[in-house]
């Protein structure tokens, strides 16, 4: 199976599995996010401004029509004419095209086409960029639920033992130290959970933002799966399809296109004309000479072939061609730039998903000696042999190793994720996400890429994103999490 169809496959599990809980899904994040955020549909009527530059281009390329009507009067008329005109119409009109302008019209469409290409990337990179953002946001929630959870499940451990010391202080069982200890031990647990709590306020504010509505109880995500073997098998695949590098090797395409179109500046033009020509005297010629009739219209016209040939502009041409140069230069090394940057985003992504593999392991089996050692502690204080600091302790240990574990699985995740993104292999083609019909940026330029109509027009652009205005300060009151999202 492909790594597209398996990744649809997956998400789609998670949707079919999550529905009966009544829960939201990282696809249900990924759709809302795809449809309603600002940025990425932004990022599309940019594109459709990207897309007018062709037909801008080849406008010069195709016939000019001008039609110049003028009506006149005339107020004042040597009194010693013979002939005398009161007013008058003129309608003079020009039909030109260009038959060579020294490649610069082909060279500039070329130019902008490749733009539209490089656009193209963009907005895959703006895509898989939300995406990545949503992916952490909706991570950041579940952790935080969690180490809520936690804390709070140690706030209530706590105080539990702070009522049992001081039971055992009042029959002398234990010292005053005994007690100070347990009551510092859940000031700072009170203290960690209204910090957990602020953290989740904020990654929740950041999920609306991103996604523009509240998160509900968040299933628990699907697995990536197709994750590279190697680091050189990411960047490998990186340096085909990341939309960033994409669009620097379009944009360097671009301005070669348009070093060649600056070079016409200095060469001749050519182009065929025809010039027609009609006036009327609207019946208001008189003469004072005796059987003058004279004609009160009449119709001219001219065609013929017109060469424009540049001998000296000042130095323009000269500069156009060496800015055009500096920019192709630009182009070049930003290409360089953009393929350093997207190996050592891949490299650097893989060795964070490793990592944090390696850091679940770790986790889990410092969870699972915590709570052996916690238990131990809690029975050798039992017949003396442990102080109440040693299960406080062990009690501390224990919720480190816990609020480790969940924030490496969040981080695990999420460098998956990012991996996955930095290869692109992160957007909504990718994603499967079915929730409506997908954005055709191809199909939006193919509707102007030969338009040629003056008069064609279209609405004005309606909002298509979704103000958060309306929705409520988020609070960190949370249910319990099933256990079975936080293994």
């Amino acid at each position: 199976m492909s790594p597209r169809r398996l990744l649809v496959a997956t998400l789609l599990g998670s949707t079919l599995f999550s529905a009966s809980a009544s829960a939201d899904t990282l696809r249900d994040a990924l759709v809302s996010a795809y449809e309603t955020n600002p940025s990425l549909t932004a990022a599309r009527e940019g594109q459709k401004a990207t897309n007018e530059g062709v037909p801008l281009a080849k406008a010069n390329g195709r016939p000019d029509v001008t039609v110049q009507p003028t009506y006149f009067e005339n107020i004042m008329q040597d009194g010693g004419s013979s002939v005398t005109q009161a007013r008058g119409v003129n309608i003079n009109g020009t039909v030109s095209a260009p038959l060579y302008a020294g490649g610069g019209i082909r060279n500039a469409i070329r130019a902008a086409e490749n733009r539209v290409e490089a656009g193209f990337a963009n907005l895959r990179g703006t895509e898989s960029a939300i995406f990545s953002a949503v992916v952490g946001a909706y991570m950041d929630v579940i952790r935080d639920e969690s180490i809520v959870e936690l804390n709070r499940a140690q706030v209530g451990v706590l105080s539990v033992n702070l009522e049992a010391t001081r039971d055992r202080f009042e029959i002398g069982d234990l010292t005053r130290t005994d007690v100070a200890q347990s009551e510092a031990r859940l000031a700072l647990a009170t203290s960690s959970l209204e910090s957990a709590r602020a953290n989740l306020i904020r990654s929740k504010e950041i999920y609306i933002q991103l996604v523009g509505r509240e998160p509900g109880r968040l299933e628990a995500p699907p697995p990536l799966p197709n994750l590279p073997e190697t680091p050189d098998t990411a960047v490998n695949v990186a340096l085909e399809n990341n939309p960033d590098l994409i669009s620097a090797r379009e944009g360097r395409e671009a301005a070669g296109f348009d070093r060649r179109a600056a070079n016409a500046s200095r060469l001749p033009t050519v182009s065929v004309f025809t010039s027609p020509s009609y006036s009327n005297a609207l019946n208001s010629v008189s003469s004072n000479i005796p059987g003058f009739q004279a004609d009160n219209s009449s119709f001219t016209a001219q065609a013929g072939v017109r060469a424009t040939i540049p001998l000296y502009q000042g130095g323009q041409p000269a500069a156009q061609i060496r800015q055009a140069q500096a920019r192709l230069g630009q182009a070049q090394e930003l290409e360089i730039a953009a393929e350093r940057e997207v190996i050592a985003q891949t490299r650097a992504s893989y060795a964070s998903w490793k990592a944090a593999q390696d850091v679940i392991r770790a986790s889990e089996r410092a969870v699972s000696a915590n709570e052996l050692s916690l238990e131990g502690t809690r029975a050798e204080n039992s017949v003396g042999n442990r102080t109440i600091l040693d299960i406080l302790n062990a009690e501390q240990e224990l919720l480190n190793s816990k609020v480790q574990l969940v924030t490496a699985r969040r981080n695990a995740y999420v460098a998956g994720f990012t991996l996955l993104a930095a290869m692109g292999r992160a957007e909504a083609r990718d994603l499967g996400l079915e929730g409506g019909v997908l954005y055709d940026p191809v199909a939006e330029y193919e509707k102007v890429d030969n338009a040629w109509n003056d008069w064609a027009s279209q609405p004005d652009p309606t909002t298509k994103s979704t103000r958060t205005v309306d929705t409520p300060a988020q609070k960190a009151e949370i249910e319990p999490i099933p256990s079975q999202l936080r293994k």
